[in-house]
Order: C-alpha cells, then sequence, then structure tokens
C-alpha cells in the first residue's frame, strides 16, 4: 500500500513523443499534418456514406462507423499532443487524464469490433451473396454496432476504474504522449497486479475473439475467391482482400505486440512509437484504404462535388 507521507498526485506531467526541444515545432507540423488528413478523410466518408444514396449498404454502414470510431480515437489524442509541443508545461489533472484514458479505450476497443464486424460482412457477401440481405439486414447491422459501442463503453469503465483505482504517490511524470495504462501503472505506489490481470484477460480476450473472426472470414473468402474461374474476377477480389488484410494485421500486430507481452519486458520508448502508429497513423491511412481505392466512393464523391458546386 502507498507509504503516508507520500503526497498524493493530483495533475501528471506528459513527456510526449521526444523530450528535445528542437524537434518540439518540427514534430509539431508532422503532427498537424497527420491529425488534419486524419479529420478530413474521415469526415468525407461520414458525409459520402450518409448522404449518398447508393452507398446505403451494410457494407458502406460499417465504414461509416469505423470512420468515426478512428476519429474519435484520434481526436482524443492529438489536440492534447499538439497544444503540449507548444507549451512549456505539459500537464494533465487527474480527472483529465482519466477521461482521456477511458475515450482512448471506448474507441479502440471499438475499433476492434468493428473491424471483425466487416470481416464478417465482407464473408458473407462473398461466400453467401443469395442470403446477404437476409443475414445483413439493416436490423442485424444496428444490432451489430450498438453491442459493439455498448461493450466497449462497459470495457472503458472498467478498466479505467481498475487502473485510476491504484494509489499514485509523489512520482506523476509518464513516459508517454497521452494517459495510457501501461505508463500509468508504472507510476503506482501500490500493488498493481490487479489491474494488470484485468488488462491482460480483457485485451487478450477481445483481441483473440476479433482475430478468430476475421482469420475465419478470410480463410474462407479466399476458399471462394480461388474457386472463381475468371482471373480478372479472382485479380480484382484479392486486391480488396490484401489491403483490408495489410490494415488490419499492421493494427493487430501493433496491439497485440503493445499489451500481451509479459509487464518485465516492456520497452516505454518502444510502447511509445507503437501508439503513435495505431492512435494517429493508422486513422489517418483507413479511409484510403477502405475507401479512396473504392470506384464507388470515388464516384459518390464526384457527385457531392458536382452538386456541391451546382
Amino acid at each position: 500500500m502507498a507509504n503516508g507521507n507520500f503526497t498524493r498526485v493530483t495533475e501528471f506531467i506528459l513527456i510526449g513523443v521526444s523530450e528535445r526541444p528542437d524537434l518540439q515545432i518540427p514534430l509539431f507540423f508532422v503532427f498537424l499534418v497527420i491529425y488534419g488528413l486524419t479529420v478530413t478523410g474521415n469526415l468525407s466518408i461520414i458525409t459520402l456514406t450518409s448522404v449518398d444514396s447508393r452507398l446505403q449498404t451494410p457494407m458502406y454502414f460499417f465504414l461509416r462507423h469505423l470512420a468515426m470510431v478512428n476519429l474519435g480515437n484520434s481526436t482524443v489524442i492529438a489536440p492534447k499532443m499538439l497544444i503540449n509541443f507548444l507549451v512549456k508545461k505539459h500537464t494533465t489533472s487527474f480527472y483529465e487524464c482519466a477521461i482521456q484514458l477511458g475515450g482512448f479505450l471506448v474507441f479502440i476497443v471499438a475499433e476492434i469490433f468493428v473491424l471483425a464486424v466487416m470481416a464478417y460482412d465482407r464473408y458473407v457477401a462473398i461466400c453467401n451473396p443469395l442470403l446477404y440481405m437476409a443475414v445483413v439486414s439493416r436490423r442485424i447491422c444496428l444490432l451489430l454496432v450498438s453491442l459493439t459501442y455498448l461493450y466497449s463503453f462497459s470495457t472503458s469503465i472498467v478498466t479505467s476504474f481498475s487502473v485510476f483505482s491504484m494509489a499514485y504517490c509523489s512520482f506523476n511524470v509518464i513516459n508517454h504522449f497521452y494517459c495510457d495504462i501501461v505508463p500509468l501503472l508504472a507510476l503506482s505506489c501500490s500493488n498493481t497486479s490487479f489491474p494488470e490481470t484485468v488488462v491482460f484477460i480483457s485485451a487478450s480476450t477481445n483481441l483473440m475473439f476479433s482475430i478468430t473472426v476475421v482469420v475465419a472470414s478470410y480463410f474462407n473468402i479466399i476458399v471462394s475467391i480461388l474457386r472463381i474461374r475468371s482471373s480478372e474476377g479472382r485479380k480484382r477480389a484479392f486486391s480488396t482482400c490484401a489491403s483490408h488484410m495489410t490494415a488490419v494485421s499492421v493494427f493487430y500486430g501493433t496491439l497485440l505486440f503493445m499489451y500481451l507481452q509479459p509487464r518485465n519486458n516492456h520497452s516505454l520508448e518502444t510502447d511509445k512509437m507503437a501508439s503513435v502508429f495505431y492512435t494517429l497513423v493508422i486513422p489517418m491511412l483507413n479511409p484510403m484504404i477502405y475507401s479512396l481505392r473504392n470506384k464507388d466512393v470515388k464516384a459518390a464523391l464526384k457527385r457531392f462535388l458536382t452538386n456541391s458546386c451546382c
């Protein structure tokens, strides 16, 4: 337990991506561009899939929610990070830190399950096209998305409470650019075995379930594609799956690397770089990976711009 002579922490200090003063302004502009592209790309997807009548299908319904999750995840992290590049004192209050961690967990868990749902959607569309509209009806889509958000919110509440119920004493410097679980637990002056167990069980369960859905879906998709007689059809289908699976593999790979390795093997600097990738870079890339190479979305964008100009 914490020693009674320690001062209880009321605020934390975020070290940031780098402590070098000469890198703060260049890094500010780099991450400002990344965040600007993230907001522009994901808002474009949300707008197009909402207003274009030809994009009112289950696939684009899930894509819209993936864009919303990506935008939320990036927005929880990036604004505070950008401000800290410009100020000398990188402080955040205890409750602000708790809210940031809770928001991050809501969106990251939601993204894990939205990606799994999108893989299942593609499996039904390719392997059972005649049953597609019955199996992935609007009611089922709404149910899947609602359960995803409800579960991610519940997971966030439980995990955040377990982390911030620990005692934080004199040392309050977080070796990270946002309030994340591992660097926070490293500061605790009480026994952290309970929150570590909660985090490990939650992360491993969520990842294993969603990865199983993705792998099983794409295994059946690949088998179905190989049965297509047209070489052009196979090439087009493989191209779409390759882009999706590349993004999914990178996303799941970074999360597995971050949360499922033993505590004594953690390198906070390495984790920091991995966090940059899945909190800021992947949300920027997802609109390009999932939609900007898609002919339907390109056509919808042209129609939207033409109507706006007219």
